[in-house]
C-alpha cells in the first residue's frame, strides 16, 4: 500500500521535488500506462492545492486526443489537436501555461469553473502521446514554477510507463 504524504515544503521547487520523489514511490516497478495514469493523477489532485482537474488525455489517431485517467468533474471526452489547450499543447508539441483560459483563443471549457490551466505534453522519442492536463479555478494559479514541477512529473511517467 502507498501512503501519500502532506508535502510541508517552504517553497515551490520544494514541493515539487518531495512531488517527484512521491510519484517515483507510486510509480515503482508498475509499467501499465493506464494504470500509472490514473494513480498520477489521483496523486496529484490530492497533493496540489487548488485544483478542479487533473489527468491525462492520450492521442489516439493523429488527429485526436480521447480522454484518459483524470481526478475531478467529468470531463470532454475527445479533442481534436489544435484546438483548445490540450490540442494545442499537441500541435506545438510543448507545454501551455495559461493564466486565463477565458482569453485563450478556442479555449474547450469541460467545466466552466476553470479559470487557469497547464497543459504538458506527453513525448517520448520525438513523438506526442497524449497530455497531462491541469486545471483551476483561480486565475493566474500556475506559475513557470508549476509548469516545470509538472514537466518532471510528464518526464516520470513517460519513462516509467509503456504505452
Amino acid at each position: 500500500m502507498f501512503d501519500i504524504r502532506k508535502i510541508e515544503a517552504a517553497d515551490k521547487p520544494g514541493f515539487y521535488r518531495e512531488l517527484l520523489a512521491q510519484a517515483e514511490g507510486l510509480l515503482h516497478g508498475e509499467r501499465d500506462a493506464i494504470a500509472n495514469a490514473a494513480n498520477l493523477s489521483a496523486l496529484i489532485y490530492d497533493a496540489v492545492a487548488d485544483l478542479n482537474w487533473a489527468g491525462f488525455y492520450f492521442l489516439k489517431t493523429p488527429g485526436e486526443l480521447v480522454l484518459g485517467p483524470f481526478q475531478g468533474k467529468v470531463a470532454c471526452v475527445r479533442i481534436p489537436v489544435g484546438k483548445g489547450v490540450c490540442g494545442t499543447a499537441v500541435a506545438e508539441a510543448r507545454s501551455q501555461l495559461v493564466a486565463d483560459v477565458h482569453a485563450f483563443p478556442g479555449h474547450i471549457a469541460c467545466d466552466a469553473a476553470s479559470r487557469s490551466e497547464v497543459v504538458v505534453p506527453l513525448i517520448r522519442a520525438g513523438a506526442v502521446l497524449g497530455v497531462l492536463d491541469l486545471d483551476s479555478p483561480s486565475p493566474g494559479r500556475f506559475t513557470a514554477e508549476d509548469q516545470a514541477g509538472f514537466e518532471a512529473l510528464a518526464a516520470l511517467y513517460v519513462a516509467g510507463s509503456d504505452f
